[in-house]
């Protein structure tokens, strides 16, 4: 089942929401806030997977919501889609790596390919989880990775070696890509696009998220929902549009950044990270 959490100031909204998950019979409403601050509170209580969140809601609006789920929710961060009557709130929706948005009055043609979407991006949330635990358990079996001291002088369970390279096929031939010749990384869909330095491109099927959080922590950082970036190969930092960010990277390539996550890589690079 779908864990869903409804987000809107007007109860009336609320009720619309709810009314079109009835059709939908995967889903299960576990709780609803009216308003920003009840928001944060209820992901808090009931660790949804997803939020129906409404954008335009006094004292803290949904932008506001996301951006605080970012920083406090961590591994346990919903899926979120914007509920809006503006089209000109779906950019930053994105920036801001909700699935989805959903414009008022709410069609529930599109409404169900929304609740599609969201379905996906728990799916894969999922995946990354499974693929961290059995990277975990493979690597202490196996013992790739040396087991810790525990405090009492037990032995507590290995960490997961960090990913050294990457195999990826190309034609009838499988090659081993050091992880240190790749640029950036892109998602793309269920699978993932690794950009080397000399230009060539190979696809892996594996989420961003689990390639996340096997690739050693200190050399790529997370620019956006959709894209990985080596700290070595950002040589300069440049404003686009109102206040956007790009990364610049030693080939030339520009990388979007998206507001969420402008801050720490900002930080990051200005510490020779």
């Amino acid at each position: 089942m779908l864990r869903v959490l409804l987000v809107d100031d007007e109860p009336p909204a609320v009720a619309g929401l709810r009314a079109l998950l009835t059709a939908h019979a995967d889903t299960v409403v576990v709780g609803e806030a009216l308003g920003g601050r009840a928001a944060i509170a209820a992901v808090a209580e009931h660790a949804p997977d997803l939020v129906l969140l409404d954008v335009q809601m006094p004292e803290v609006d949904g932008f506001a919501v996301a951006e605080s789920l970012l920083r406090s929710a961590g591994a346990r961060m919903p899926v979120v889609v914007f509920v809006t009557a503006f089209d000109a709130h779906a950019v930053r929706a994105f920036d801001v790596g909700a699935a989805d948005y959903l414009l008022k009055p709410v069609d529930a043609t599109r409404f169900a390919r929304a609740l599609t979407r969201a379905r996906q991006a728990v799916a894969m949330m999922d995946a990354a989880a499974r693929a961290r635990e059995l990277a975990r358990v493979l690597d202490a079996h196996t013992g790739v990775a040396s087991p810790a001291v525990a405090p009492s002088g037990g032995v507590s369970p290995a960490a997961p070696a960090p990913l050294r390279a990457f195999v990826v096929r190309v034609g009838a031939r499988e090659l081993r890509v050091p992880a240190d010749d790749v640029l950036w990384i892109e998602a793309d869909d269920y699978c993932a696009v690794l950009h080397r330095s000399d230009g060539r491109r190979h696809v892996i099927r594996e989420p961003l998220d689990a390639l996340e959080a096997r690739l050693e922590p200190s050399a790529f950082v997370r620019v956006h929902r959709s894209a990985l970036v080596r700290r070595s190969a950002i040589v300069a930092l440049e404003r686009h549009g109102l206040g956007r960010l790009r990364a610049v990277l030693r080939d030339g390539t520009r990388v979007a950044i998206s507001r969420a996550r402008g801050a720490a890589v900002a930080a990051a690079f200005r510490a020779g990270a």
